[in-house]
């Protein structure tokens, strides 16, 4: 039987908040095909696994300074649990520094063509330039990305491809991420303190790529000809004060959905090719109508506009402040996301399809 083998460079569970850890916390608590995680050791583990832990001893650092190969922790891992004759299926995500490494230890042990290589990448734009990735395709059997037009960009952009590539959109769970009526939205806004506003909503980290400062700009004209909307800033520390916004800073992940649940419109503002956005797609599941930049894999998230506006321009101001007005003039109601799609439901469902698949191929 295939068994199949998760490498992480991160602790699983991991202890803080990640797009592609959580999606795989949520798998692993739900109908999991993968045998092994091959990772540093965690504070705690899951039931429905096995585990073979990376170990940094002061051996290993020396051997990796000495071989310039800082993967032996994670070689010796996976020789702990491979045997001959045995057909294994190896998750690798976003982490491209390994593949080298790896395919030598593995026609070292004379298991490469026993194994089948999948490389997850959350990303969008293609890693390597065209040229200088071709050694990367022919090393790996398959590339799961996140959005069909992140597989044209790469595709687009390198003269040869040889390797097979499939779709899988993030999830999330949709169990706590749902939209409200309008009377429980209506109460929770009360209890928010803002029963009779629009609310907006910006989350994500404080860094220029997030596009914050440009939606702060905005929104002092927004303010001045409507004092009827307030601005939640989520995820950052209090900046200069502003009229209509109010920062919440960094709130638990447990908490994060009632925020959701009583905003009217979320700002997705990236400046970067971002891969996917779980926080938009967090957002749409509560109800909230999405104003967002038109970069990376975000136009497919949202349907190429049916489930909100796409900004073609999102370096402008105007873009932001014409969008928001536009809203404010033509409210939308609760959009009309399917409750299956992008649930960790669905994820779950196509991880082990592409798993299924990949153990025809070996």
């Amino acid at each position: 039987m295939t068994k199949v083998i998760l490498i992480s460079q991160v602790p699983l569970p991991f202890s803080n908040i990640g797009s592609w850890t959580t999606l795989y916390k949520n798998y692993f608590q739900d109908n999991p095909t993968i045998d092994y995680v091959v990772c540093p050791e965690p504070r705690e583990k899951w039931d429905r696994v096995s585990y073979s832990f990376v170990v940094n001893d002061y051996l290993t650092k020396i051997k990796q300074k000495w071989t310039k190969n800082p993967y032996l922790g994670y070689l010796k891992a996976l020789e702990r649990i491979m045997v001959p004759n045995e057909k294994y299926i190896i998750h690798i995500v976003d982490n491209f520094g390994i593949v080298k490494p790896l395919v030598a230890f593995l026609n070292q042990i004379g298991l490469r063509k026993q194994v089948y290589l999948q490389f997850f990448y959350h990303g969008f734009p293609p890693f390597y330039e065209n040229f200088h990735g071709r050694w990367f395709f022919e090393a790996i059997d398959e590339m799961v990305l996140l959005t069909h037009s992140s597989y044209i960009t790469h595709k687009e952009t390198y003269t040869v491809l040889p390797t097979r590539f499939s779709v899988l959109h993030n999830g999330i769970d949709t169990t706590r991420f749902f939209s409200l009526t309008l009377k429980e939205k209506q109460t929770l806004k009360h209890l928010k303190g803002v029963p009779n506003k629009t609310v907006f909503v910006w989350c994500s980290q404080d860094r220029p790529k997030k596009g914050l400062h440009l939606i702060l700009d905005a929104w002092k004209r927004v303010y001045a000809q409507r004092q009827d909307v307030i601005l939640w800033v989520i995820g950052c520390e209090s900046k200069a004060p502003q009229e209509g916004v109010v920062y919440w800073g960094c709130i638990p992940n447990n908490e994060l959905p009632n925020y959701f649940q009583a905003s009217d419109c979320f700002l997705f503002p990236t400046l970067c090719h971002e891969g996917f956005g779980l926080s938009l797609i967090e957002a749409l599941h509560c109800g909230n109508y999405c104003i967002t930049s038109a970069l990376g894999g975000v136009p497919e998230v949202l349907q190429y506009g049916k489930f909100g506006k796409l900004i073609e321009n999102p370096h402008f101001v105007l873009a932001w402040e014409e969008a928001i007005l536009e809203f404010l003039e033509n409210p939308r109601s609760k959009n009309s996301l399917p409750s299956d799609l992008y649930s960790s439901k669905s994820w779950n469902e196509g991880m082990n399809a592409i798993i299924t698949r990949a153990k025809k191929s070996i």
